[in-house]
């Protein structure tokens, strides 16, 4: 002990009370609070006595539920940071892009069906649900080649909860395909097995040019396309 310094001397009964306490399962924490007692000395005191099991799972769950929600927050403030960086850099290269070039753009949309075009013979078909893609789709074909517009026809495959008339319009507006050529709708069956499914608002649109000789073509472009760039 240093010169001149004294030794606190605590009443037995505040060591009882501590003891009391912990044996309840308060933590040190809350003891030092009540009973203004250091922790340095609560260790002194107790060590030997343990806290039951359940009360120190429930305040670990109490804590991850305390802190999960920050922890969400922080990840998705994060990701927003990367994805944001990520199209800084996107959109300062897009400009170097040759998208005035024609075969460019023919090597654009000939990938692009060969994905998810139809490979059946008679027409060039091209479907899907995501209306920017379709949109991206019919652009590329109308820059790429001279069209009939006469020849295009839509076809539209639906739900119970699609509203006809306006998923009609705004296939027609989007695509600019008159709306007398668009044929009939096709409902898909509701099932009966309780499954859940992601709703899709605009359904599925068919964009069907007739043309075997136009489909052949940009199929020939992709292959050898990606013939030559992987050889």
């Amino acid at each position: 002990m240093k010169l001149g310094s004294k030794r606190i001397l605590r009443p037995e009964s505040i060591k009882i009370e501590a003891r009391e306490m912990r044996l309840g399962g308060a933590s040190y924490g809350e003891i030092t609070s009540k009973l203004k007692i250091p922790k340095s000395t609560l260790h002194t005191w107790l060590y030997p006595i343990k806290r039951p099991y359940d009360e120190i799972q429930f305040e670990r769950i109490q804590h991850l539920n305390n802190i999960r929600p920050l922890a969400i927050k922080k990840l998705k403030s994060l990701r927003e940071d990367r994805l944001n960086l990520i199209s800084k850099k996107v959109q300062n290269e897009i400009p170097n892009y040759p998208t005035g070039n024609m075969f460019f753009n023919k090597g654009l949309l000939s990938m692009l069906y060969w994905a998810e075009g139809s490979k059946g013979r008679g027409n060039v078909s091209f479907a899907n649900t995501d209306p920017n893609l379709a949109l991206l789709y019919i652009t590329l074909l109308r820059k790429c080649y001279k069209l009939d517009e006469t020849k295009f026809r839509m076809r539209l495959h639906l739900h119970y909860y699609h509203n006809v008339t306006e998923i009609r319009n705004y296939w027609s507006e989007l695509l600019e395909i008159p709306l007398s050529r668009i044929g009939k709708i096709y409902f898909k069956k509701r099932g009966n097995s309780g499954k859940r499914f992601r709703k899709n608002f605009y359904g599925i649109c068919f964009i069907i040019y007739y043309s075997e000789n136009l489909r052949y073509e940009i199929l020939e472009t992709g292959k050898l396309l990606a013939k030559n760039m992987c050889s």
